[in-house]
């Protein structure tokens, strides 16, 4: 098995986590979240997000409005709906539970302990 191969299926994985995890702090364009990305070393390009963020909307999780820009055309900025929220904890839930069975499973420590997650 090609350990880059696993490392980019990881990421794949990720990826709806962590633009949502960018969504929860204020709404953003499709541009601004690939740069936030980058700056947290993942990278993404358009031809990815894109069919993220349509999906993520047609489940009811984003919402989106269009404003105006200064730089050209208006920009359509996304944003959490309430389902969004609720499946975002849903998601840290789960990310809390994997990180404490793989710091266990590296370290030979004992049983990891359900973290509460902070809303």
């Amino acid at each position: 098995m090609n350990a880059d191969n696993a490392k980019s299926q990881m990421r794949k994985g990720m990826l709806e986590f962590c633009v949502m995890l960018l969504l929860r702090k204020a709404p953003a364009y499709a541009s601004d979240i690939i740069t936030r990305l980058k700056e947290a070393n993942l990278i993404v390009v358009e031809g990815t997000l894109y069919p993220l963020l349509t999906r993520l909307k047609k489940d009811g999780l984003l919402s989106y409005e269009w404003r105006e820009s200064t730089q050209g055309p208006p920009r359509k900025y996304y944003s959490l709906t309430p389902d969004g929220e609720t499946f975002l904890a849903g998601l840290d839930s789960a990310w809390n539970e994997l990180a404490a069975t793989v710091s266990h499973l590296k370290s030979d420590g004992a049983a990891p302990q359900p973290q509460e997650t902070a809303h």
